[in-house]
Parts: C-alpha cells; sequence; structure tokens
C-alpha cells in the first residue's frame, strides 16, 4: 500500500523532477557503495574501526555524497524548467545535458580511480596536494604504469562511462513514457518551492546556521575514521580553497618569546624578529673528515633491523648503529621526499600546503648551513632527474660551487621511473668520490624502497628471498617486494662501504644515513601500537639516525635523545668543529642547553594541518587551528587515550610550542634569505 502511495506521488512530479531525483539517489548510492568498497579494502585488519565510528563515518561521507550528487545536477535543475532547455521537450536538448552527465561523470570516475590509487600510494585521500605530480607528469605517468594495471583500470573506466551513458539513456526513456502533468499555478509554486527548499537542505546537510564542512569528519581520534567519512572530489576541492600557505607576522612576534627560548637566541628582538644564532666552533674531530650523508628513501624505523624486526631486512644498517652514534628518537617532520630535500637543506620543516616549498619559485633562496662548510668540496648525487620536485632550485641556489649528479650524468643503465638502481647509485658516487683530493661533502638520495620497488638485473651478488605476505604484514611490510627493496637498499650501503674501504677514504669520513620519511600503515606486532597509522602513525615521522666512522668516533653510543632531521646539519658541523650561523630551526643534538627542551615538530598536510611535537615519552598533537588536541602515550598500550587531563601542564605548555613552531616556521619560510644573514659574531 506504501509502495504504491510513493508511486502514484512521485508520478505525479513533473517529469524533469522524477529524471532528477532518481539522477540523485542513484548517483549518490555509486558513491556509497564505493565508500563500502573503500573500506573492505583499507580498513586496518589489526585495528578496525569501532562500529560507532563506522556507522558515523559512513553517515557523514553519504552526506557529502549527497551533496556532490546535488551539485552535479543543479544546472539541469535551476535552467532545465525553461522552454527550449528542457531535455523531455526537445531533442537537441536532451542530447545536450546527456552529454553534460557524462562529462561530469567522467570526471568523477576518474576522481575515484585516482583517489583509490592516491590512497594506496600515501595512505591519505585525494587531496590538492595531489597537483604537485602533474608538475612532473613524466615521471608521475611513468610511475603509474609501472606500479599499477593501467589497462585494466583504463578497461574498467571507459566501462563505467559506458553503463553510465546507457544509464542515462535507460532512465530518459522510461521517465519519458510517464503522463505528463500540467501543474496549476499554485501547485507549481508549491512543488518548485519544496524541490528548492529541498536540494538546499541536501546541499546545506544540516539544520543549523552553517553547512556541513569537512572539518567535522575529523570526529574521531582513529585516523581512518576521517579517511572512511571524504568524497574524494569534495576533499579536493576543500583543500584547494586553501591550498596556499603564507605568513602572519602579528601571529609570529606573539610567539616569538617561545621560539626565541626553544632556540637558544641570545639576541632576542621581537620586532625585528631575529632567530639568528652564531655557533663557534668546537672541539670536534680534526682534520676535516669528509661527510657522506646517506637519506634513504621511506626508511622507516619500524621495518629496519634497529626496531628489533625479526624479519631483519636491515642487518648493515645494525651494524653501522652498533659501532657508532644511533640516534633512537629521531623524527622527520612529515612525509614526502621533497619536504624531506628541503627540511634537511634549509633546517626547517615543509609547511607549505600547497604542492611542496621545493615547488614554490617564490622561496627558493634559502640560507644554509651546508654551504658553511669552509674547505669542502660538495656533491649531491640522485639517481633520476634533479627536476623532480624543483628539488633542483634548493640545491643549486642555495649550495655554492655543487657538484650535482643526476640521470644522464652515469654510464649505468636507467632502472625505473626513479632512474638508476640505488646499487648503481652507490657505485657511481664512489667512482666520483674516490677521486676527490679536497675535503668533500655529499649527499647520496636512494629511490629504491618505493613504488614499483623495481629489483635491478644488476645486483653485484644481492640475493632475493620470498616472503609470503601474511608474514610481510605482520612485521609492517606491505609485501615481498617492499621486503626486499628494504633489503636491497641495506645491502648497496654495505656493498658502497666496501668500495670505500678498498680505496681507504673511509679512514677519514663520517657516514650518517637516515629516511627521508617513514611509512604509513600497519608498523608490525614488534614495536608499540603507536608507530601504527591506525593509532599515533608515529611510524610514518620515526625513521634511524645512524653516525659511523669507526676510526674517527672510538666509543658506541645509543642517544635517546629526541632528534629532528633539522638538526641534522648543525650537529655534523659541531661534529667536525665547523663553525656557522643558524638561522632556522635546527639545534645541535650535542649541545646541552637544550636537554630539557628536546622535542620534534610534525606536520600532516591537511587542511587545516595537523601539528605537534613530539617528545620521548609523549606526542601532542592538534590541528593548526588549535581544535583537535590532545597529550598521548607513545608507550601505552592505549595511545589514543587524551592524557592531558593527568598531565595539563605538560599539554598546555607543548600546545604553546606546537603553535610557535608551526607559526614561525611559515614566517622563516620567507624571511631566511642568504641576503639577510647579518655577520657572525664569533
Amino acid at each position: 500500500m506504501s509502495h504504491n502511495f510513493s508511486a502514484k506521488h512521485f508520478s505525479k512530479l513533473p517529469k524533469i523532477l522524477q529524471f532528477i531525483v532518481v539522477y540523485v539517489g542513484s548517483l549518490t548510492a555509486v558513491f556509497v557503495a564505493l565508500r563500502w568498497v573503500f573500506w573492505m579494502v583499507y580498513d586496518d585488519v589489526k585495528a578496525p574501526l569501532s562500529t560507532p565510528d563506522f556507522i558515523h563515518a559512513m553517515w557523514l561521507g553519504f552526506r557529502f555524497d549527497l551533496r556532490i550528487a546535488i551539485a552535479t545536477i543543479l544546472p539541469l535543475f535551476f535552467v532545465g524548467w525553461i522552454k527550449g532547455l528542457n531535455p523531455f521537450q526537445s531533442k537537441i536538448s536532451r542530447a545536450f545535458w546527456h552529454v553534460y552527465l557524462t562529462l561530469v561523470f567522467t570526471v568523477i570516475a576518474l576522481s575515484y580511480i585516482v583517489d583509490f590509487g592516491h590512497f594506496a600510494y600515501l595512505n591519505s585521500r585525494l587531496n590538492f596536494t595531489a597537483s604537485r605530480f602533474l608538475e612532473n607528469a613524466a615521471i608521475s605517468a611513468s610511475m603509474v604504469w609501472e606500479s599499477y594495471p593501467v589497462l585494466w583500470i583504463l578497461a574498467a573506466y571507459i566501462a563505467s562511462v559506458c553503463l553510465f551513458v546507457w544509464s542515462i539513456n535507460r532512465l530518459h526513456a522510461w521517465v519519458s513514457k510517464q503522463p505528463s502533468i500540467k501543474l496549476k499555478a499554485r501547485q507549481g509554486v508549491l512543488v518548485g518551492l519544496s524541490s528548492f527548499l529541498l536540494v538546499a537542505l541536501g546541499a546545506h546537510s544540516k539544520f543549523s546556521q552553517y553547512p556541513l564542512r569537512w572539518s567535522e569528519a575529523a570526529f574521531s581520534q582513529h585516523p581512518f575514521a576521517a579517511q572512511l567519512s571524504y568524497n574524494p572530489l569534495h576533499y579536493f576541492f576543500d583543500t584547494w580553497k586553501n591550498g596556499r600557505i603564507n605568513f602572519d607576522l602579528e601571529a609570529t612576534r606573539s610567539h616569538y618569546e617561545v621560539m626565541a627560548e626553544f632556540l637558544g637566541v641570545k639576541d632576542k628582538d621581537p620586532m625585528a624578529l631575529n632567530y639568528q644564532r652564531d655557533i663557534p666552533a668546537s672541539k670536534g674531530i680534526e682534520g676535516k673528515p669528509n661527510l657522506v650523508l646517506i637519506l634513504v628513501e621511506s626508511y622507516a624505523t619500524y621495518k629496519t633491523s634497529l626496531s628489533g624486526n625479526p624479519l631483519n631486512a636491515t642487518p648493515f644498517t645494525q651494524k653501522l648503529a652498533d659501532e657508532g652514534y644511533y640516534f633512537k628518537n629521531f623524527f622527520t617532520p612529515s612525509t614526502g621526499t621533497a619536504r624531506s630535500v628541503f627540511t634537511t637543506i634549509t633546517g626547517m620543516p615543509d609547511v607549505e600546503l600547497h604542492g611542496t616549498s621545493s615547488r614554490n619559485p617564490l622561496v627558493v633562496d634559502q640560507h644554509s648551513i651546508m654551504n658553511q662548510f669552509e674547505g669542502y668540496e660538495k656533491y649531491y648525487f640522485i639517481g633520476g632527474s634533479a627536476s623532480w620536485g624543483n628539488i633542483r632550485g634548493i640545491l643549486t641556489k642555495n649550495i655554492e660551487n655543487l657538484h650535482l649528479y643526476e640521470e644522464g650524468d652515469y654510464g649505468s643503465p636507467r632502472n625505473d621511473v626513479w632512474g638508476i638502481s640505488d646499487i648503481d647509485l652507490f657505485r657511481e658516487a664512489h667512482a666520483v668520490l674516490e677521486k676527490e683530493t679536497k675535503p668533500f661533502i655529499a649527499v647520496i638520495q636512494t629511490s629504491g624502497n618505493h613504488r614499483p620497488y623495481t629489483i635491478p638485473e644488476e645486483r653485484y651478488g644481492f640475493e632475493l628471498k620470498p616472503l609470503n605476505k601474511e608474514k610481510a604484514l605482520r612485521y609492517g611490510f606491505l609485501h615481498e617486494e617492499d621486503y626486499n627493496a628494504y633489503r636491497l637498499v641495506d645491502y648497496a650501503m654495505e656493498h658502497f662501504v666496501g668500495l670505500s674501504k678498498n680505496a681507504g677514504y673511509d679512514k677519514n669520513t663520517i657516514f650518517a644515513l637516515w629516511g627521508d620519511h617513514g611509512s604509513d600503515g600497519f608498523a608490525g606486532e614488534h614495536v608499540p601500537k603507536g608507530e601504527s597509522a591506525s593509532y599515533l602513525n608515529l611510524g610514518s615521522y620515526r625513521v634511524p639516525f645512524v653516525i659511523w666512522a669507526p676510526d674517527l668516533i672510538k666509543i658506541p653510543k645509543v642517544f635517546d635523545t629526541v632528534m629532528s632531521e633539522v638538526d641534522v646539519l648543525p650537529s655534523l658541523a659541531r661534529l667536525i668543529g665547523q663553525p656557522y650561523t643558524a638561522t632556522t630551526m635546527g639545534r645541535d643534538i650535542f649541545d646541552e642547553r637544550y636537554v630539557d627542551r628536546r622535542y620534534a615538530f610534525t606536520i600532516a598536510h591537511s587542511n587545516p594541518p595537523r601539528i605537534g611535537m613530539v617528545g620521548a615519552d609523549y606526542y601532542f598533537h592538534m590541528l593548526s587551528d588549535g581544535t583537535q588536541a590532545g597529550l598521548y602515550d607513545i608507550h601505552s598500550d592505549k595511545p589514543l587515550e587524551d592524557q592531558s587531563p593527568k598531565h595539563p601542564d605538560l599539554a598546555l605548555r607543548l600546545k604553546s610550542l606546537s603553535l610557535a613552531y608551526y607559526t614561525t616556521s611559515q614566517y622563516m619560510l620567507h624571511h631566511n634569505k642568504q641576503a639577510q644573514v647579518k655577520p657572525p659574531k664569533f
């Protein structure tokens, strides 16, 4: 009875409204189904969403989906009533609206395909920062081709568009057969007003002054809850609206005292915003030792042997740590290789939301401590092109007389989209460095721990090991390919050190290695829960930092001290007794003045970004607008329990420091030019 009643009243609607109602309902249902698939594919079985979080995320997601479905049909809703534009009164109008809706659907379908791939790649939904991949379209396309079944995906994409065209034609034909309804003036006004209110309510999605906004997806401490809530198109445009950030001068001044104290600024000046610290030469290792800095792609600590991982993928890295200095609480500010390169060179976290700072020509000019290693020849080796991420500008603009080696400079064959293999990269670097007669500082940037995980044909003795997927996942690896990629880069470093020993320059060389960032996902059964993405996601930021020089560092040591990637160059300068001028965030890890101020800044580039400070025992993080704040025990079995009520003073102090660090970083990004650095007062 109720079904007949509903069908009877539905048939009394104008045909254009019948079409819109069925179209919006069907498209929303497709979105909901895709959201369900997303949950089935990406929910962490080790730490799944609770039932209440799942239901709430799906409810929010449904409302985002409905809004997008309504948005696609709004042109037809507003002008389809006009004579000549009504698709049920004109064949030309029918063709026009069908073409329009098909084009809209092709964009939607493509966005979902990219969204699924983006999440598989970076563990985050499609957002505006993904546009950075278009700046290196050829490399990005090659990576996609080598990493995903592109032809099958393309076939599915074409099939979905064809199915949509067929469905639209069937829907139009069905509605056309319905009896025509001629409404009286009063009925027309009532139907028009009612339908407008329903559309407005669907778009507003709330009975309140403010409409449904993306920030409502941050309702749970479980990070996947927000990811499940988002609609890819909706989230992309939300991030696009505020894609590029700038600095706030007054906010920077208001946080100056906190930041100046944290950095150890002596000549404080809140009006001039002086952050410069002139560090005189210390009693370091004598004789101008060489420095080799190895920036290892996606080198999450939890995947390495240093974490106690029973798969023991990196025994040589473990050996270096046992024989040198190992910093177990070393963190990168963010994920992303280009961001890591920028951080290492400048001593600043990359707080740019639109792409990366390396891609912003307005901030390419930065003062770098690396430029102050006097008497050193400077090298940078990358297996692919330095045009990737526009890191070329940061490197060549700010490091004088840099010897930059990249794809095309080597005799080794190209391995995949990222250029030559890591082991060939180390061999090529060695061939250059063994001929250098002056002291040198060289950076070697690897890429093998990265999709498509291509193992080269020439492996110089390296042998693959089989590993079933279940065991790989249990200890933090995605699959066998991921595991062997870790093994290969570890082997490549061992191979490189062996070559340096044969050539003899290892005796006067300090080797320092660290990960450019960690990895999202389940961190493995062997580490605290807080490392996993389903909890605090510290596995994205915690990477090993090892300094090894057996002929120069006589007493090995493990450091519990918290250290950030911004501290690398100041600390290495101290180690060799090099005076330098610091103007950004980097601090000497060996300087005891900072013993009670050892925290590392983190930023997740959402909109607004999630910022925080991680210490040895607690991790404080929040959205940059001050909301969603919490203090979490890193070592707890329940790491998502907010500890702020138990430690209110610490939570308040870290909140202030997080805001000060973030605000100051935004300012520094635009005020760290070499020309602005004053002569040092040694």
